[in-house]
């Protein structure tokens, strides 16, 4: 029994840390992004497509607001692993292929990726990243001309950020 105790703790404790291992640190998340950028983007182009009346995700450099604040030495490393875990889990189950597939190929594979508990809070986790760069003051990169303030009728806050982030 104790040794069946062990195993459990030793292993709990491996897979523990696995996330850690993908979010060690900034820099090492660049090359891992870049691997599953299409991804990304093509789910932010699906969700924020051009002629709505948000802007799109293409036209607020959405994907780059997202790999900048993800990557930012402040974030949470648990979420700047789930959020690459989650687009490399969506490109296996699509073969790699996700952004070549067709609008329709890609709400049904979205919507099938929702079904999973797993899915569904990537998809949330995503659009929220990516409605936070639309709605996000303009000196973080995105919201580029106010457009995603002035879809809604709303603005920022006073005072406005002179910079993009604190300095650690």
């Amino acid at each position: 029994m104790i040794q069946k105790r062990r195993d459990f703790l030793l292993w709990g404790s491996v897979l523990g840390i696995a996330p850690y291992l993908h979010a060690k640190s900034p820099g090492s998340y660049e090359k891992a992004f870049k691997k599953i950028e299409p991804t990304i983007e093509a789910v932010q182009q699906h969700m924020f497509p051009e002629g709505s009346k948000l802007p799109s995700a293409k036209a607020m450099k959405a994907t780059r607001f997202l790999y900048e604040t993800v990557s930012h030495p402040s974030f949470d490393r648990d979420i700047r692993a789930f959020v690459l875990e989650g687009a490399e889990e969506l490109s296996v189950r699509e073969k790699g292929r996700f952004a070549s597939l067709s609008d329709q190929e890609k709400e049904k594979a979205l919507r099938a990726y929702e079904e999973t508990k797993y899915g569904s809070a990537w998809l949330s986790r995503i659009m929220t990243l990516t409605m936070e760069g639309i709605f996000s003051d303009p000196v973080y990169g995105s919201n580029i001309h106010e457009a995603g303030w002035k879809a809604i009728g709303a603005y920022g806050g006073l005072p406005r950020p002179a910079t993009r982030y604190i300095a650690l």
